[in-house]
């Protein structure tokens, strides 16, 4: 009942002083994009070396968790700050930034590993970077890409992503594993230093929209940005519709997140599989992503995003429910289940970037994303503690069921909630009034 009229007015307004999406908009945005892409792949392929380099020199799960434990920091303890700092930053800028200090960090790293003298703890302190950067650089690019692009387009243009993710799931590993067997790891290293020369290079010769802010000339103070975080905080919380999809997404990343990880148990105890099965099993999950991805970006969805994204989710529990039903004398069951898995994966999460793109003010959107992630991310750690006892206890099928079944019924619990289904119709919450700073 709080979307009344006077919201309605609001997002009017809002509308109206943001900066208007330009004719020729493919030329900028792809240019982005295409530079964005060679740098995800490089990512990707050190992301893959660092991990096997991990595995060959330590042999430790122990070593392993603790490395994506240092990559999960940033997002979980930092994001709601970062988010509130680029959107008072020039979002061009930080996407600079964050690539530059990728190439600096891995530059760093093979350096070490050209000497020789690379420890753990190095490659520990690298991840926290990368993550660090990747925390900064997700909303400013989310956060641009809706000034960028018509709000027609954007899930069409979340489709295309999602699709260049299924691609890079495919080709990453074992391009980093033909890599590694053919050059040194300072070289492998190395390629994520050009690649992401290549997505500065454009950054610098375009110009990407602002928001308007409020006190644009305001210094950023460790009391501006808690201001701007607990704004952010009160503007999800005036809006019933975003609050309600931030905690679906938390809750579907909770019961979802152990399938993925639970994986090489489920191929090497029940599907009597060997790690062969296990890269096939992820070929069709990265291979789904991208015939989903492709659809999407053709087709755009249903008029409602928001029905686009909840049969996404159901689709992506009836895959886990099916994986739980294969067995050794049924991979084809399995493979077809981690296809459809990756297939419902574009369908669930573009609509709901495309969602928060369009109807976020544009001015809130680097918050609204890094508390979005922010609030997913912790999931997977939680959701771990109480998975990997259940799975122990229960068996591995088990928490399959359980996720599989929770992802529906979540799906369709979304689906009677009138805010949630409202979202799109609302147009932007009503800004929460920031204090102007008193006169000294």
């Amino acid at each position: 009942m709080s979307m009344t009229k006077k919201t309605a007015n609001t997002s009017k307004s809002s509308l109206n002083e943001a900066p208007q999406v330009e004719s020729n908009w493919k030329r900028t945005f792809f240019l982005i994009w295409t530079g964005q892409a060679f740098s995800l792949l490089g990512s990707s392929l050190v992301q893959f070396a660092l991990v096997w380099w991990l595995t060959q020199k330590t042999g430790s799960a122990t070593v392993l968790a603790a490395a994506t434990f240092v990559a999960l920091l940033p997002s979980v303890f930092l994001g709601p700050f970062v988010g509130a700092l680029v959107d008072r930053w020039n979002r061009r800028i930080v996407m600079i930034a964050a690539d530059g200090m990728v190439a600096l960090a891995t530059a760093a790293l093979v350096i070490l590993f050209w000497l020789d003298i690379a420890q753990v703890w190095h490659v520990y302190v690298v991840l926290f970077v990368r993550s660090l950067t990747g925390t900064f650089h997700f909303p400013a690019m989310q956060a641009s890409t809706s000034l960028m692009v018509p709000d027609k387009h954007l899930s069409r243009i979340s489709g295309l992503n999602q699709a260049l993710r299924g691609i890079l799931n495919i080709a990453a590993p074992p391009l980093g594993a033909l890599l590694i067997g053919l050059i040194p790891m300072a070289a492998v290293m190395a390629i994520d230093i050009v690649t992401a020369a290549i997505a500065i290079l454009p950054l610098l010769f375009v110009s990407i929209p602002q928001p308007q802010q409020a006190n644009p000339s305001e210094a950023v103070t460790p009391t501006t940005v808690l201001r701007d975080v607990a704004a952010g905080l009160k503007y999800v919380k005036a809006w019933p519709g975003l609050l309600g999809v931030i905690i679906l997404a938390m809750l579907l990343n909770f019961v979802i997140a152990p399938s993925g990880t639970l994986m090489p148990l489920l191929v090497t105890k029940h599907l009597n599989g060997d790690a062969y099965l296990l890269g096939f099993m992820e070929s069709a999950f990265g291979a789904g992503i991208i015939v989903g991805g492709i659809i999407l970006a053709v087709w755009g969805g249903f008029k409602r995003r928001i029905i686009t994204s909840m049969s996404g989710v159901i689709a992506l529990g009836a895959g886990v429910l099916f994986l739980s039903a294969a067995t050794k004398e049924s991979l084809w069951l399995g493979l077809a289940a981690q296809g459809l898995m990756g297939f419902a994966i574009p369908f669930a999460n573009g609509p709901l970037m495309a969602i928060m793109q369009s109807r976020v003010a544009p001015e809130m959107q680097g918050r609204v994303f890094t508390l979005l992630e922010s609030g997913a991310t912790a999931m997977m750690p939680l959701a771990m503690i109480i998975a990997g006892p259940v799975a122990d206890a229960l068996g591995i099928r088990t928490w399959y069921v359980i996720g599989g079944a929770a992802c529906i019924l979540i799906a369709l619990g979304g689906l009677l909630v009138r805010p949630i289904m409202q979202i799109e119709s609302n147009g932007h919450a009503e800004p929460v009034p920031q204090p102007v700073p008193e006169a000294i």
